[in-house]
């Protein structure tokens, strides 16, 4: 399995730390940046790459980290045919994985510890896209999703 994995300013030294977790693990981590800390860039541009790489290649997940975890989420779930879900403990990591088939993991770097990172990431990995009927038919609702127009006043 390939792991992409991106991350902003703020996210970027969580990055550092999982991908040298995941690398001693023996996994093959692409780090699609930031390749250095800077406080002037921007989370969607590396969550978008991660998004696009993962939808390109049918072996893959994507973990991507920002300061709540919520910018890279709305950011990664852009990108069609992505299934980008905010995970802050190891059994919400499972269902989502599980019941959503969850194809990027979203991880705040201020709101959670290293350990649970590295434990929601650990979850992330470990966990199949469940194959019961009733998930295949919720992920496909997803995926049948249009975008639509709303005005806003």
């Amino acid at each position: 399995m390939h792991i992409y994995i991106g991350a902003d300013h703020r996210g970027f030294a969580r990055k550092e730390a999982l991908t040298r977790h995941l690398t001693a693990q023996g996994h093959k981590v692409i780090d699609c940046g930031a390749a250095s800390l800077d406080p002037s860039d921007d989370y969607p541009d590396y969550a978008q790459a991660v998004a696009r790489r993962v939808v390109t290649d049918a072996d893959a997940r994507g973990i991507v980290v920002c300061g709540s975890g919520a910018g890279v989420c709305i950011a990664a779930n852009k990108v069609s045919g992505v299934r980008a879900g905010l995970a802050l403990e190891p059994a919400q990591v499972c269902d989502a994985t599980a019941h959503d088939h969850l194809t990027v993991l979203c991880l705040s770097a201020d709101y959670m510890t290293r350990d649970a990172a590295v434990a929601c990431v650990e979850a992330f990995l470990a966990t199949p896209h469940a194959k019961e009927e009733r998930h295949e038919r919720r992920v496909a609702q997803i995926t049948d999703c249009a975008p639509h127009e709303e005005t806003r006043t």
